[in-house]
């Protein structure tokens, strides 16, 4: 029941843990201040009562992952949420059973992360059908079909639209290139239709080498790989690297610069200050990324949890608009740029009405 008021909104943290103890970051707020003014904040919220949010994320060990549960984790306190916050590092059967355990312990509400596989398909549905909001980022596709849940995801064609358009842009349309992926997650199904499509409207791309793989250790491996495939190619035989994700193209950019090669330049997908560190070195070949705030990403799942907490109907589908980030643009300022003044190139970042609701700064006042 939107209503003309919030019409805008439709335009790691933690280590691999045993499962038993896997609750994390509690929120130490004790809800709203009794003697603030609440008026139109929906009553839910006014009880004195907080809402429990769980968070779960299937991968981890990145500065992406943490910047996502930080921005959810954020949010959900300064609405007086109660929020916990989990990552299974890429760890599937203890991310089954952080679901598992959850789901009985009185939660109201969560968010998940990447959890695209049968099996958690299977935990969101009876989450959903106990009618228990839930929200999932780059997870399952029938998410979006379940009863009260909402599917978020980066729009990832765009992603990588702009991230191709910088590198046909930059060689011309002429070029060698090795490609970072991986299969078996949405966001690199969505990735790989456009690299596709891509390649067969520009005839002079050709592909030269793949590789891919998600585990804890995906940027060495990545290093490794493409420090092999520059063995094979001498200079002159490889253009570009296409990353799908930082994590290739952090270990990408080290072997290009161990082994000498940044006349190659890397065209990636995804932002992190250790990504930002990389792309602002010296001789960098790291030329351009795309990328969504991953920060405002989780704040924006907690944002639609909460809409939902307070009987608001809410889209099945979410995809958050992305970015291009030059090297560029980053080495033209004299300051170090990191996630916290990325904003002050990137018109924007980091900021967005999307599912604000007129009553919310009233209630982060109130929770301040």
């Amino acid at each position: 029941m939107y209503n003309s008021k919030i019409r805008k909104i439709f335009k790691f943290v933690g280590t691999a843990l045993a499962v038993a103890p896997f609750l994390l970051g509690c929120s130490t707020a004790d809800g709203p201040n009794p003697t603030a003014d609440l008026e139109g904040v929906p009553e839910v919220f006014t009880t004195g009562e907080q809402p429990r949010i769980m968070v779960l994320r299937m991968i981890g060990g990145d500065d992406h992952t943490a910047q996502f549960l930080a921005g959810a984790q954020q949010e959900g306190q300064s609405f007086g949420f109660d929020v916990t916050t989990f990552t299974a590092n890429g760890n599937t059967a203890q991310f089954h059973d952080a679901l598992s355990q959850a789901i009985n312990q009185g939660y109201d509400g969560f968010i998940i992360s990447h959890g695209d596989d049968e099996g958690t398909l299977g935990y969101i549905r009876q989450i959903a059908e106990a009618g228990i909001p839930v929200v999932a980022f780059d997870s399952h596709g029938e998410i979006a079909g379940l009863p009260g849940a909402t599917l978020t995801s980066q729009d990832d064609e765009g992603l990588a639209s702009q991230a191709l358009s910088a590198l046909l842009e930059a060689t011309g349309g002429d070029a060698n290139i090795i490609y970072l992926w991986v299969d078996g997650f949405a966001p690199m199904v969505r990735r790989n239709n456009v690299y596709q499509e891509v390649l067969q409207n520009n005839p002079g791309l050709v592909e030269v080498g793949r590789f891919g793989v998600a585990a804890e250790d995906t940027s060495l491996q990545t290093q490794n790989a493409v420090a092999a495939m520059l063995l094979q190619h001498p200079v002159g035989e490889i253009d570009a690297i296409f990353a799908t994700w930082d994590a290739f193209a952090l270990g990408a950019a080290r072997a290009l610069t161990e082994a000498g090669r940044e006349e190659i330049q890397i065209f990636g997908i995804d932002v992190s200050n250790t990504a930002l560190g990389v792309m602002q070195e010296e001789n960098s070949p790291w030329a351009y990324t795309a990328a969504v705030d991953p920060r405002l990403i989780g704040a924006i799942n907690m944002r639609l949890i909460a809409l939902k907490l307070a009987g608001y109907d809410t889209p099945s589908t979410f995809d958050l608009e992305a970015a291009l980030i030059s090297q560029e643009a980053l080495n033209a300022v004299d300051t170090m740029v990191n996630m916290a003044n990325l904003a002050d190139l990137i018109p924007g970042w980091g900021q967005s009405g999307d599912f604000e609701a007129d009553w919310m700064p009233v209630l982060r006042e109130a929770n301040r």
